[in-house]
């Protein structure tokens, strides 16, 4: 931006050490400007010039951003629905493990009631077989 300033102000250097001639006739629809006018003239309209470059740059500028915020915004929306996905395992997850805790609990209940069964009956042959014995005598 320094380089193109510097090259306007070359110009407008140029432009106002030339020594010009205007047009002799006047007519009506003519306009002359003093010497200091027409430099101002001169600076404003290459400031203005300058100025649409750079708008035109700025909105470059803009629309790229505005880019950059719709992927920036798609990625988090990505990120959002992963999380939300981890979320869901994770419960299933937690779920799956209570009801094996619970089975296994109910497992390890059922073996104890069928070893004290088994203990009764073998028992309960035990106090037979004495019985039949005593009862034979």
């Amino acid at each position: 931006m320094k380089s193109v300033l510097k090259w306007m102000l070359l110009i407008i250097l140029m432009i106002t050490s030339l020594k010009s001639f205007s047009q002799s006739v006047i007519d009506s629809t003519s306009i002359q400007l003093k010497r200091p006018i027409v430099k101002l003239v001169i600076k404003d309209l290459i400031t203005g010039d300058g100025a649409k470059n750079e708008l035109v740059l700025t909105l470059g500028k803009v629309n790229i951003l505005k880019q950059q915020v719709v992927l920036k915004d798609s990625v988090i929306l990505k990120l959002n629905s992963q999380i939300g996905n981890f979320n869901n395992i994770l419960l299933s997850k937690s779920d799956q493990l209570a009801l094996s805790q619970k089975l296994s609990k109910k497992l390890e209940l059922d073996l104890k009631k069928q070893k004290l069964k088994t203990k009764l009956t073998a028992g309960a042959g035990i106090v037979a077989i004495i019985g039949a014995i005593l009862l034979v005598k």
